[in-house]
């Protein structure tokens, strides 16, 4: 799944297009390097995403798509807020 993708259906991120104009900015890392939104976010991934002046950092638990809105947030855990 595309990181863009990805951080729209885990509810990271709003919108898919507001995650495309996040990586091309360069505000995403994953393990550390920043990546751009068609990269494919693997299980174990640490995501790094900056929101202004505070960044959030995520490890990938899950790829496949929630059935719901309720069970998005299983899709990643929190590892620095």
């Amino acid at each position: 799944m595309r990181i863009d993708k990805y951080l729209k259906v885990s509810r990271l991120i709003k919108r898919r297009t507001v995650a495309n104009e996040v990586a091309d900015a360069g505000r995403i890392t994953v393990n550390g390097r920043p990546v751009k939104a068609s990269y494919a976010v693997k299980v174990g991934d640490i995501i790094e995403v900056t929101f202004g002046q505070r960044p959030v950092k995520v490890q990938v638990v899950s790829t496949d798509a929630p059935a719901g809105k309720d069970v998005a947030r299983e899709m990643y855990l929190v590892l620095e807020e």
